[in-house]
């Protein structure tokens, strides 16, 4: 695992979710392929990459120069085409200059601190040999880590090519521990571990972790005494965070204890993400793929011959979910939200301000909903949802 980095604590509204594209395999006129950002306080990490992506970051209220990681499920292309133009966007990359024209970007310091990505076997691979016949230079160094499955060579890459001028050589290929890959980044504040997911291709799926925050003060219970020692109120900082202070007379004030901070599971394409529940328990949100709905009555292009056994054994036999899947794994690891994901271009994502396409994502809501037991978000491109702490 990687040095811990200093990082300011998020305060208690600002971890969201933008939905950059929800569309599956295909992308349509209201839907992108699959992106998010998870946004962190200043910073941004970006989970999976298709096409467009950065294009899409432009319409959102996401900034490009934020982003410090990059989170890759699967190597599917509408998951990961648009990789090389946002870390062409991010690290100021080109196609380099004429001959005998110098480019500083022909000899990046790799002692930068780079921008991380991680993803499974391939990921390095699919870098590399982008920019090597793009020919594109970075001005900042990037790091790609790989997450190996157990029958995954050790050290090969799935390419011959060296290192692109701006890769880090501090990339790591991290090993699975007991079926899953844990703490694979973390910091003072934020964890991340990831677990594999079964879908038609090695896929994985990755659980944030905000470490324990300060609970909720009472002032008053501390303030009598503070001032009758005439003690700094400055004291009331360290019993903010927990800590306990001993007065001028041997008083000690203990500060309230830590809570839970939140918890965030973000899935790839799935039809069985079970290896990750030991990971994702108590979530306190869950994104879950819901490609398929059988919705008859709503969706005029539904067949006669489908029913709803039929379109989750055809979801199911390409790798994929339906509503009811996703809202059965939510209650299952008891996650406290639940939003919907990569869905079939079929469905439109424009449910906002088109009537029609409403109705047919408030069926596939509540289709998820009735397994799941609460509410249920149905993702569209551009939308941002917000995740404040759980209760005191």
């Amino acid at each position: 695992m990687q040095e811990p980095s200093k990082r300011l604590p998020i305060s208690s509204s600002s971890i969201g979710v933008t939905f950059l594209g929800t569309a599956s395999a295909m992308p349509s006129s209201t839907r992108n392929h699959s992106a998010l950002a998870l946004r962190l306080g200043s910073d941004v990490w970006i989970f999976d990459c298709g096409e467009a992506t950065q294009h899409q970051i432009q319409k959102s209220s996401v900034k490009m120069g934020k982003i410090e990681k990059v989170f890759i499920t699967h190597t599917h292309g509408d998951h990961i085409f648009g990789l090389l133009p946002l870390l062409a966007g991010c690290l100021n990359g080109a196609g380099g200059t004429a001959e005998g024209v110098d480019d500083p970007r022909t000899q990046v310091n790799l002692k930068e601190p780079p921008l991380e990505i991680y993803g499974p076997l391939g990921t390095r691979a699919y870098l590399r040999n982008g920019l090597k016949f793009t020919h594109t230079l970075f001005g900042r160094p990037f790091v790609v880590h790989e997450l190996r499955f157990p029958n995954d060579p050790e050290t090969q890459d799935y390419t011959e090519l060296p290192p692109h001028p701006a890769e880090s050589p501090a990339g790591r290929n991290i090993p699975q521990i007991d079926g899953v890959w844990p703490e694979i980044y973390k910091d003072d504040v934020l964890s991340v571990s990831a677990a594999p997911i079964l879908h038609s291709v090695p896929c994985v799926g990755y659980v944030i972790i905000e470490a324990p925050v300060p609970g909720k003060i009472d002032p008053r219970k501390y303030i009598p005494d503070i001032k009758r020692t005439k003690t700094p109120m400055s004291v009331m900082r360290t019993l903010q965070e927990g800590g306990s202070v001993e007065l001028s007379d041997g008083t000690v004030l203990q500060g309230p204890p830590r809570r839970n901070g939140r918890k965030v599971v973000i899935l790839g394409d799935t039809y069985d993400p079970s290896p990750i529940v030991p990971l994702a328990l108590e979530a306190d949100l869950l994104i879950h793929e819901a490609t398929n709905a059988h919705l008859p009555g709503v969706d005029l292009a539904t067949k006669d011959v489908d029913s709803f056994e039929t379109v989750q054994e055809r979801a199911i036999s390409r790798g994929h979910s339906t509503p009811q899947m996703a809202g059965a794994f939510a209650k299952r690891i008891g996650a406290k939200r639940l939003i919907l994901n990569h869905f079939s271009s079929r469905y439109p994502g424009d449910d906002d301000v088109n009537p029609f396409a409403k109705k047919i994502m408030d069926a596939i809501a509540n289709l998820a909903a009735a397994e799941y037991g609460d509410t249920v978000l149905c993702a569209r491109d551009l939308m941002s949802v917000e995740l404040a702490l759980p209760p005191q």
